[in-house]
């Protein structure tokens, strides 16, 4: 009987320090936002960066960055990523694709394998929504250092949040922390705090399954207004209370993440 080739394991990329998957159970709480505004704040740290729009079926990476063109392919089928605000990136373009399992897998290897990541701190891989096929294609194909989920205060959205969490831990992925976005509206004009979607929520469910509290995100439209023009809020710096808000979750992500980095390291010396 012919012996059946075991597919190889995760595969480290090289140069590539930290994977870090940015995640929710649903769509529309800022996934993407979070992702844009933490690679370029990390840039803004000191850090070399590099983003993943791994959302194939509705990729917004590229207008949240400002971006038109399309990667050079260059030879041996490597892709030169894009360059915007300091972040590397790479995505299917702004039009979502239609494909099954199989092209997805395909993909998301060409995203992690093919382009020209040189040396990075840190890759985010902004994830759909939900908790389909791209994840297990991710976690296949390279070791993850950890994942940033992100939810809104409301209730429908943290039982999503829920089942995100449960996800990460049944594919051995470490969960670095959660994000409420939306916390809070403060009016312009009377300056009252006005809770839309309630608040609090991701913070006591980050308490309930014993995991870091990376930080609450107004909901503001200077940070929609920078999304929908490509100049996500951090580049107004910290000294803009919203984009400070990054900062602090883009430091705490990068201490938790090098903090793993370093246990593992540690790990693989002793054995």
């Amino acid at each position: 009987m012919a012996h059946m080739q075991t597919p190889p394991g995760p595969q480290t990329l090289p140069g590539v320090s930290n994977i870090i998957a940015i995640g929710s159970g649903k769509g529309g709480v800022g996934k993407t936002t979070l992702a844009v505004n933490l690679a370029t704040a990390l840039v803004k740290l000191g850090f070399r960066v590099g983003l993943i729009d791994a959302d194939i079926y509705g990729p917004n990476v590229p207008l949240m960055m400002g971006i038109g063109q399309q990667p050079r392919v260059l030879e041996n089928n490597q892709i030169e990523p894009l360059i915007a605000h300091g972040v590397k990136l790479i995505s299917p373009g702004d039009k979502p694709l239609v494909m099954r399992g199989p092209m997805l897998h395909q993909i998301i290897r060409q995203f992690l394998q093919q382009v020209q990541w040189g040396e990075l701190d840190f890759l985010l891989v902004d994830l759909p929504p939900g908790t389909g096929d791209v994840v297990i294609s991710l976690v296949q194909t390279v070791p993850l250092t950890g994942a940033v989920i992100i939810s809104t205060p409301s209730d429908v959205s943290l039982q999503d949040a829920r089942k995100a969490l449960e996800m990460f831990h049944q594919v051995k992925v470490e969960v670095l922390g959660l994000v409420e976005n939306m916390s809070q509206f403060t009016c312009p004009h009377c300056h009252q705090v006005i809770d839309i979607f309630s608040r609090g929520g991701a913070e006591r469910l980050a308490k309930q399954a014993n995991l870091a509290f990376l930080g609450s995100i107004e909901l503001d439209s200077e940070i929609r207004h920078g999304g929908d023009h490509g100049l996500p809020i951090v580049l107004a710096g910290e000294g803009n209370a919203h984009a400070r808000q990054f900062f602090e979750v883009a430091r705490k992500v990068a201490e938790r993440a090098l903090a793993l980095s370093a246990k593992d390291e540690n790990i693989l010396e002793i054995s």
